[in-house]
C-alpha cells in the first residue's frame, strides 16, 4: 500500500477533511499533535494506538503535498 492510499476524504466523515482510512482520525490532528511536541511514539502508544507509523507517515506527506497546491494564509 502507497503512503497517500492511507488518506481518505469522504465528505460523510468528519465533515470532508481528509482522515487516516478506516479512521475518523484528520491530518490535520496528527500534524497538530507532532507540532506541538508529542512525539510518533507518543501518538501510536498513548492516543491512537489504532494506527502504525505509516499512518503518520502517511499525515505529514499528504499535508506536505497539500501545500503545493494551495495558498497558505498566516493570521
Amino acid at each position: 500500500m502507497e503512503l497517500m492510499d492511507r488518506i481518505t476524504i469522504n465528505p460523510n466523515v468528519m465533515v470532508g477533511k481528509p482522515v487516516i482510512k478506516g479512521t475518523r482520525i484528520t491530518v490535520q490532528l496528527i500534524v497538530k499533535l507532532l507540532a506541538n511536541g508529542v512525539t510518533e511514539d507518543e501518538i501510536l502508544s498513548d492516543y491512537y494506538p489504532e494506527l502504525v507509523k505509516e499512518d503518520i507517515k502517511a499525515a505529514l506527506l499528504y499535508a506536505t503535498e497539500s501545500l503545493n497546491y494551495g495558498d497558505v494564509t498566516l493570521v
